[in-house]
């Protein structure tokens, strides 16, 4: 799967919407998404760093990407609502939704956890994905097949001391993942989810501060699995946990 090597067209005409857009490996999904041939939707919460990634796409001689500022932090179901409405205005369809945008949180004991903190962690790591899933649900049945990538970790997958928040928040986005694709196993939707490990964003420096960065996969390196599971080689696979390295 590391090896995967996808056609030059494998995303051709294809709609998808990437969360967290603006930087990191949402970001770099985005640029690899539209070289495949894919129009994608870019959703952040900074809308320069979104027209920065839209500009380069557009440089690179991809289709004109959409964008959509939202903080999914404050969002309101109203908002969600709004955002399936604009998509079903523009395109009418989507054939992807990967759900990459995540919160760190505050490391340190359980016992010693900002409830606060682990509310805000929650609200966007876990219940703004089931939002944004629920809202653009029929968008997603409307394609011919299409694939849901969740974001995951390993500390989602076997538990961590001192990760609290971001832990807790990762089992439960597998949980969600497991959930859904039990939910669709004979729709045309697809479900499941990637642990990036150990990639050079900012969310690792801010984790790891003392890490050499420079011995981390860049995004770029990532991108194998990330393509395979929005592509059509990979319809056949759903419910399941995927390693991008």
């Amino acid at each position: 799967m590391f090896e995967y090597q996808p056609s030059q067209a494998l995303l051709a005409n294809k709609i998808i919407l990437i969360t967290g857009a603006g930087d990191g490996i949402g970001k770099q999904a985005a640029l690899s998404y539209a070289a495949h041939g894919a129009t994608v939707v870019l959703l952040g919460r900074t809308e320069q760093k979104l027209i920065q990634v839209y500009d380069e796409i557009v440089a690179n001689g991809g289709a004109t990407p959409a964008i959509i500022t939202l903080d999914l932090q404050t969002a309101t179901t109203a908002q969600y609502a709004e955002l399936a409405q604009l998509v079903t205005h523009e395109f009418g369809r989507l054939d992807g939704l990967l759900h990459n945008a995540s919160l760190l949180g505050s490391l340190g004991l359980i016992e010693q956890m900002d409830i606060d903190s682990l509310e805000t962690v929650l609200k966007v790591n876990v219940t703004a994905q089931a939002a944004l899933t629920q809202a653009v649900m029929p968008l997603l049945r409307a394609a011919p097949s299409a694939s849901i990538i969740f974001t995951s970790s390993s500390v989602g997958r076997k538990g961590r001391a001192f990760w609290g928040a971001y832990a807790i928040s990762k089992f439960a986005t597998e949980g969600m993942m497991q959930t859904l694709a039990d939910e669709l196993e004979d729709s045309n939707i697809r479900t499941n989810s990637i642990n990036p490990g150990g990639t050079r964003t900012s969310m690792r420096a801010s984790a790891y501060p003392a890490e050499d960065p420079m011995t981390l996969k860049t995004p770029a390196d990532i991108m194998p699995v990330y393509l395979y599971l929005m592509g059509d080689d990979s319809l056949n696979d759903n419910g399941k946990a995927f390693n991008a390295q």
